[in-house]
C-alpha cells in the first residue's frame, strides 16, 4: 500500500511532458480596431480644428504671351523711400516720378488719348518694403481709370 515516488509511468510533476511551443503570430486585428478608431477621431476633430473666416478669393488664369508687335504695357513702379508702414512711397510712371494723387488722372487721360499701354494693362511694380495699402492704392487707381492690372514679382529661387 505504499506510493511510489518516482515511477515514469504517472505521478506527478512536468518532466515528462513537453512544453506548448511559442506562438510566433502577432493578432493583428486589434490593432487595426486602434488605427480604426483613431481615424474616426481624427476625422472627426479636423473640420473642428479649422479656422472659419469666409474669404472670397481671386482667380488666376494663365495669360497668353503677348505678340511682338503689341504696344508694350504701361509700367507703374512704387518704391518706398523710408520710414515706417505709413511712410512716403515714390511712384514713376515709366521712368518719369509722380505724385501719388497726380497717378489717376494722369493715366485716365493717358487710356482716353490712346497713349496708355497694350491691350489696357498696366503693370505694377512694387518695391519689396512696400506697404500693402500703397501698393493697393496704386491698384485701385488703375482699375478705376479703367485698366487691368498685374503685379510683377520675382520668381523664387530655384523654381
Amino acid at each position: 500500500m505504499g506510493m511510489s515516488m518516482g515511477s515514469a509511468s504517472g505521478g506527478g510533476g512536468r518532466r515528462g511532458r513537453r512544453k506548448a511551443p511559442v506562438m510566433a503570430e502577432i493578432n493583428v486585428t486589434p490593432m487595426v480596431d486602434v488605427m480604426l478608431v483613431l481615424l474616426i477621431i481624427f476625422m472627426v476633430a479636423a473640420p473642428l480644428l479649422t479656422v472659419n473666416i469666409q474669404v472670397d478669393l481671386p482667380q488666376a488664369q494663365g495669360g497668353s504671351a503677348s505678340t511682338a508687335d503689341a504696344k508694350p504695357p504701361l509700367e507703374v513702379t512704387v518704391k518706398k523711400t523710408g520710414g515706417g508702414c505709413a511712410s512716403k512711397v515714390d511712384v514713376y510712371l515709366g521712368e518719369t516720378q509722380i505724385g501719388i494723387n497726380e497717378l489717376g488722372p494722369k493715366i485716365k487721360a493717358m487710356k482716353e488719348a490712346g497713349a496708355g499701354g497694350g491691350d489696357n494693362v498696366v503693370k505694377i511694380r512694387g518695391d519689396r518694403d512696400a506697404c500693402y495699402s500703397d501698393m493697393m492704392k496704386v491698384l485701385g487707381l488703375a482699375r478705376d481709370a479703367g485698366y487691368r492690372a498685374s503685379i510683377v514679382v520675382l520668381p523664387e529661387q530655384g523654381s
